[in-house]
Parts: C-alpha cells; structure tokens; sequence
C-alpha cells in the first residue's frame, strides 16, 4: 500500500477536487465525522475549528492510500483500515472525510482531516512520512494485504520510479520479492552451501565478489529473471557484511563452495546481466566470452596477473561489468571528490 501525503492551508481546494469525482460518479464517501455536503459547506465545518489556531497556516491533511492491483478490499474493510491510520497517525479527535475513487485499476481512497484537533491542539507533522510508512508496514499485515514496502533500517525502499511502476502496472517489484526470499533463505540456512542452494531452488542466483589474490568474498549480487541487485543496494540486511553473519561462513572452507558457484556463470545461460547500484537488464554475450567463461583454467582477456587488484576470480576479468567491486571503488572514488570539491566550495 502507498500513501500519498500533502500538507496544505486550503481545505476547499482538496474538496471541490473530490466533490468533483463524485458528481462524475466516479467516487462516493465511505466514511466521515462532518456533514457531507457542499465544497463550500465542507470547507466552513472544517474551519470553525481551524480558528481555535487562527495564526496556523499548513492545517489541512490530505493523504490518498493506493493498494496494487492484486489487493482489494470492500467499503467497511477499507473504512476500518483508514481509522486505523487515522488513529495511529495521531488524528483520533480530528475532523475528517474519507472519498473512495472508482476512476483508476487498483482501488485507493483520498482522505482530508484537519491537523487542528476538536480541544484546539495541533496533530503533528514532524516526520510525517516516515511515521505514515510505518503505520502502513503495521496495516499490511494487519488486513493481509501486500507489503510494499520494508522498513528502512533492514530494507531499501522502492525508488519514486518503481512505486509508479508498480501501480501502473500491478506487479509486484522485484526488489520487494528480492527482500522477501532473500530474508527468508537467510534466516533458514545453516551454512553457506545451503544458502546457495535455497537461492537457486527459488530461481535466484549468486553472484559472489572475490578477491583474486585472498579468495575473500567482499561482496554479493543477486540475479532474478534477468535483472540483477547489488546485496547492499536491497538493505544492509542483504549485504554480504550482514548475511555471513547468520550462516556460519568459513573463508577456507568454504572457498571452494564460492569458486564452484561463480563458475557456473556460463552454464547457465548464454546472458549475464550488468551490476549497478541499481537493478538493469541482462546483456547478451557473445559465444567467445562464453567459451571463456566455461573453460575455468584459462586466463580471461583482461587478466591482471598476480598480486594485481582486487575483483572477480578467473574466468571474469575486471573490465567485466560483472565487478561489482571495481564499481564500488569507483563510486568511493568519486564521493572523495565530491567531498574534497564541497570542502573547497566548488560544489557538486
């Protein structure tokens, strides 16, 4: 579920906007603590009590909750749920009005209340955003609906781009689907090779970043229908620091576990994919990189040779996008010098 949150001073402004839908019968109300009539009528009932902070300016709240697609839930159901969010958000003695839209495919509801509570007090605003993510973590569960997004300090939310991706077309994201199978496998495997095997049985493969010279594993990708994500950029629960943490890995020991996995690349498919700090696409490869990447004893192209750098093992070398560690150090590089160019004053 998303909510859409706007602080606002004008309350027949958000009313006549759904007044609106409803008179071209694409919306009804579904619950509310007012009189349910004209915009103008509306806006007065709501600033009588407004007045009780006549020098307030930002009093209206209007926030709109989106399910996705494959969610539903009937006018009571979808009542009760935004009391609760009323109520967990701190507007429990606060006007409101609830309007269900019937204009779009997945099923959503616009909400007005007034921060200005009945004994004049004031709802806060103070990290509204985040407090209102966390109430709809709690909500989702509550009414067994999809969880969209997870908890910050675990997970990486979804981009403003992928919340509209998914809304638009109903799939769930598959950072989210990355974030549950993932946190699943981890908390179920005892060791290293079944975390690699539970990745695989749920279609998800292993990328392990290692050093050429040590065998240290400094990092972790996952590839899921084609589109890879970098460990860390799910959450830090999904980088590689974290998940060693919970499955009993051994650098020696399982060393070979590793090696054996990465070297699998090139049996099977005939694609990799690009790793980024972001999800892309899988690229084709051509049969010769294929070719080197299935004969394990031979020297890839851009071999750097021993005790040089640190990247993926052999076959990949690191002008392969596949290096997720070589662009990691690119990225550091560059937030040096944007540090060093913001202590000059030069800017971004």
């Amino acid at each position: 579920m998303i909510g859409k949150i706007v602080i606002g001073k004008d309350f027949y402004g958000v009313l006549a906007y759904n007044e609106k839908k409803v008179s071209e019968e694409m919306g009804y109300v579904i619950d509310s603590n007012i009189e349910h009539s004209t915009s103008v009528n509306m806006t007065n009932e709501f600033n009588t009590i407004r007045q009780l902070r006549p020098n307030l300016g930002n009093v209206v709240f209007h926030v709109s909750l989106n399910l996705p697609y494959q969610d539903q839930l009937d006018d009571k159901r979808f009542a009760l749920l935004a009391g609760d969010y009323l109520t967990e958000m701190g507007f429990d003695d606060n006007q409101f009005i609830m309007y269900r839209h019937t204009d779009t495919k997945h099923e959503h509801i616009h909400i007005i209340a007034n921060r200005v509570r009945y004994s004049g007090k004031l709802t806060s605003d103070s990290n509204i955003k985040r407090r209102s993510r966390a109430v709809l973590n709690e909500l989702e569960l509550k009414y067994s609906l999809t969880q969209i997004l997870g908890k910050t300090s675990a997970k990486k939310s979804l981009t403003q781009e992928e919340i509209k991706k998914t809304l638009r077309t109903g799939n769930v994201p598959i950072k989210l689907v990355l974030q549950r199978e993932i946190g699943s496998i981890i908390s179920k495997s005892n060791n290293t090779l079944e975390f690699i095997e539970l990745l695989k049985t749920n279609s998800i493969s292993p990328r392990f970043n290692v050093s050429k010279t040590t065998g240290s594993v400094f990092g972790i990708s996952f590839d899921y229908q084609g589109i890879i994500y970098k460990g860390s950029s799910l959450g830090k629960k999904f980088s590689w620091n974290n998940i060693k943490k919970h499955i009993d890995y051994e650098q020696d020991r399982d060393r070979t576990i590793v090696l054996e996995n990465n070297n699998t690349i090139g049996e099977v498919g005939e694609t990799l994919g690009a790793i980024t700090n972001g999800p892309q696409r899988a690229f084709e490869m051509s049969k010769g990189n294929v070719e080197r990447i299935k004969n394990v004893d031979a020297k890839p192209e851009h071999h750097l040779g021993k005790n040089q750098g640190v990247g993926w093992v052999a076959p990949l070398g690191d002008n392969n996008p596949w290096n997720a560690f070589k662009l990691e150090l690119d990225e550091a590089e560059r937030s040096k010098r944007r540090k060093r160019r913001k202590r000059k004053g030069l800017g971004r």
